[in-house]
């Protein structure tokens, strides 16, 4: 952890992601109603003081909750406050505004005792001469009643179940930019044991458990335990068991020490060693490869939790010299007792959750950590900063982890709190991006029956930037899916909407002369006869790349390039980088016509109308009609066009904005009748629409970030109709991929 810098209800069928693990399903006491179901997305932003400029940064990234669970404090070392948020009602959080500290003063972390808010904050100039503080902060009218000095720069705090201490962990971070960047550096951090003595703080002490000797050299427990750098420990996270024993991570030590909060005694200190990883993605290349591997890598873990009194776990980020991309299970002795391996990285794979630009780095780097009993159930949460989600386990046995649920999060999940009392799991995200419509937010997922949409691939198929979908022909329940040119070689998903959750059951990859092709793909529609039509977007501006040309690229059924055809000379000239999007097929054989639409208007064209052409196979001939967009609700947006499928005798559309997050305002389905004969020449009639779904209501009421990009729209041959969103790659967007049915075709158009 480095702190620098209103639910609706649907008449949906929402697929459910997470109601069974990757290999079997939960036992049946396990049950749906055993797993979490995220209920509202609160944007922190929106608690900021009045006046704040639009685009400053805030973010949520430690937090804490009051006794009665209905309180929540998070800190927000961007902006230096410390917020509060009403959680009364889970389905809707409710902001109660900010504490400002002064400038240069960064919240590192905060729990709370009784009444108060213990904040610690991190008030260094330099690496030098770190500095921190102690805050106590009554709750009730959030009046500072004392402040404690820490001597030294603050990173975490908990506090014991019984609330009669708290502990401290005083880093006293390395400067990455100093020399090499490596360990040793000076002053080393140490841990400070608060005492609670009575219910007035004036009587509370501070206890310093130093990590080295008086001469700063290193202690000899910390060189036993075969530490990198055992004269600069570097303590990280610190968690309590009820034994009254603290857990301290020193992360670029790659080591844990175990002290008694009684006596201030360290009782032990243990290398959490190093792992070889194999079967990961080791390759920023814009492919899932998953043959790679990492050798000898230390753990270098950051968040650490007890799941009893005998042992613990580790959330294994890494740091500057390691991460094994996973988390690991500790007995107290530092006996390794189970790790997640390539497991969790596989995960983020299955989900579509994997982050290609991380690949060559740290992966999925595991930050957050927490373990709770619900219901009698012990569960372990463990959150990825990069991949954007949080895997559920049940820890019953720890020796023997079992994968629950997957949980989709904000980006940059970094604190995670449990509420057992109420049910709740908070998850506070610290990736705030106003440009990008990527804001920093508290999530809260309860104990329930999920609603939460999504896609899985029983194998690790890696996916995501879904772009485009088509029914199977022939098959009831059957889609295929194609991603845009995100991920390449540009592939072809075979998706079951039977089961739940809904799975990517294969993928055909496109090939071109024999050999892998990509394709900015934005439009997928099997043939009936076997095969596929695929749009691809183009740019003209962009001489040399797979951005080439708009392009109509009809496939054969194991997805080889037979045929590309590009748009009449006059029109390509005229796109810009947003060209064809969807596309549809009717008719067979030399009756066989392509329908395709393009996102934004032409120059030249009206300015608020987007063509929609029709391609005769047999003849090679275009015509072209006119859709008129609906007017931006900002001037910041513009509304384009993002599908294109065939409804008994209409076109249907997506039209939607591009905004995501509070201010997606527009993504709607509408239709327009089926035009037949050929437009005059220069001519572009437009066809009048009429509206079938908003789809803004659907998207909030999963209870996440209003997704940005609806880009897939499709009929099964069993007549539902799905809906599906491009989560970008989890580059500048949360990573999430919304897969649910808005109803059947006969209820949204009629037939």
């Amino acid at each position: 952890m480095k702190s620098r810098v209103g639910r609706v209800g649907l008449g949906t069928a929402a697929i459910t992601i997470g109601l069974a693990g990757l290999v079997a399903a939960p036992p049946a006491e396990a049950g749906p109603r055993r797993l979490f179901e995220r209920t509202a997305t609160y944007p922190v932003f929106q608690n900021r003081p009045a006046g704040t400029p639009a685009e400053d940064e805030t973010v949520a990234e430690i937090s804490a909750v009051s006794r009665d669970g209905r309180t929540l404090v998070y800190t927000d070392a961007a902006a230096a406050r410390l917020g509060f948020l009403d959680i009364s009602d889970p389905d809707r959080p409710r902001g109660l505004g900010t504490i400002q500290l002064a400038e240069g003063e960064e919240p590192t972390s905060v729990t709370v005792a009784g009444p108060y808010v213990l904040a610690v904050i991190d008030t260094s100039e330099s690496y030098t001469d770190p500095s921190g503080r102690l805050d106590v902060i009554r709750l009730a009218d959030r009046t500072r009643v004392r402040s404690l000095e820490l001597r030294g720069q603050p990173d975490s705090i908990a506090l014991s179940k019984d609330g009669r201490y708290a502990a401290l962990a005083v880093e006293n971070e390395r400067d990455e930019d100093a020399g090499d960047g490596g360990l040793p550096q000076a002053p080393a951090g140490f841990l400070q044991i608060l005492d609670l003595d009575g219910p007035d703080p004036a009587g509370w002490g501070l206890r310093k458990v130093p990590f080295t000797a008086a001469d700063g050299t290193a202690l000899p427990a910390f060189v036993r335990a075969g530490l990198d750098t055992p004269a600069d420990p570097e303590p990280e996270y610190v968690t309590i068991n009820d034994a009254g024993k603290v857990a301290v991570t020193l992360q670029e030590n790659n080591g844990v020490a175990v002290v008694a909060l009684r006596t201030g005694k360290i009782e032990r200190v243990f290398s959490t060693g190093t792992m070889t990883v194999d079967g990961i993605d080791t390759g920023d290349d814009g492919s899932v490869n998953l043959t790679g591997s990492i050798r000898d890598v230390p753990r270098e873990p950051d968040a650490v939790a007890w799941i009893d009194d005998r042992t613990l776990a580790t959330a294994n980020e890494g740091d500057w010299k390691g991460g094994s991309r996973g988390w690991t299970v500790f007995s107290d002795t530092g006996e390794v007792l189970w790790d997640a391996g390539s497991s969790f990285e596989h995960l983020a794979v299955r989900y579509g959750h994997h982050n290609d630009d991380r690949a060559g780095k740290k992966g999925t780097e595991p930050e957050g950590l927490a373990v709770a009993t619900y219901r009698g159930r012990r569960y372990a949460f463990v959150a990825s900063e990069r991949a954007n989600f949080v895997a559920v386990y049940d820890v019953s046995r720890p020796s023997r982890p079992r994968f629950v649920q997957f949980l989709p999060a904000n980006a940059g999940p970094e604190g995670l709190l449990p509420v057992p009392s109420r049910g709740l799991l908070v998850v506070s995200s610290e990736e705030d991006d106003a440009e990008a419509g990527l804001r920093a937010g508290v999530q809260i997922f309860r104990l329930g029956k999920p609603e939460v949409p999504g896609l899985v691939a029983w194998e690790p198929i890696g996916w995501g930037a879904l772009s485009g979908l088509s029914p199977v022909p022939g098959d009831r329940h059957g889609l295929y899916a194609v991603s845009d040119s995100f991920y390449t070689p540009t592939r072809i998903y075979r998706i079951d909407t039977k089961g739940r959750p809904a799975t990517i059951t294969g993928a055909v990859t496109v090939t071109k002369d024999g050999a892998p092709a990509g394709y900015d793909a934005e439009g997928v529609i099997a043939r009936p006869r076997g095969g596929f039509w695929m749009a691809s977007e183009g740019n003209a501006d962009k001489t040399g790349t797979l951005y080439r040309r708009n392009l109509l690229v009809r496939l054969d059924g194991r997805g080889a390039v037979q045929r590309e055809i590009p748009l009449p000379d006059d029109l390509a000239a005229r796109v810009g980088k947003q060209g064809l999007e969807g596309i549809a097929v009717t008719g067979t054989a030399s009756a066989e016509q392509v329908w395709v639409t393009m996102q934004r208007p032409l120059p030249g064209d009206p300015a608020d109308v987007v063509r929609l052409g029709r391609y005769s196979v047999a003849t090679g001939a275009w015509a072209w009609f006119g859709y008129r967009l609906e007017p931006s609700a900002s001037s910041a947006n513009w509304n384009g066009l993002s599908e294109l499928i065939v409804a008994g005798d209409r076109l249907a559309v997506v039209e939607r904005d591009k905004a995501g997050g509070t201010a997606a305002a527009h993504k709607k389905i509408y239709s327009v009748p089926l035009p037949s004969g050929t437009p005059e020449a220069g001519t572009l009639p437009v066809l009048r629409k009429r509206l079938v779904r908003d789809l803004v209501p659907d998207l909030r009421g999963f209870g996440g970030q209003v997704q940005e990009k609806v880009e897939g729209l499709a009929v099964t041959g069993g007549g539902r109709v799905w809906v599906v969103t491009d989560n970008d790659g989890v580059q500048d967007a949360t990573g999430e991929t919304v897969f649910y049915s808005p109803g059947t075709a006969r209820k949204l158009f009629g037939r």
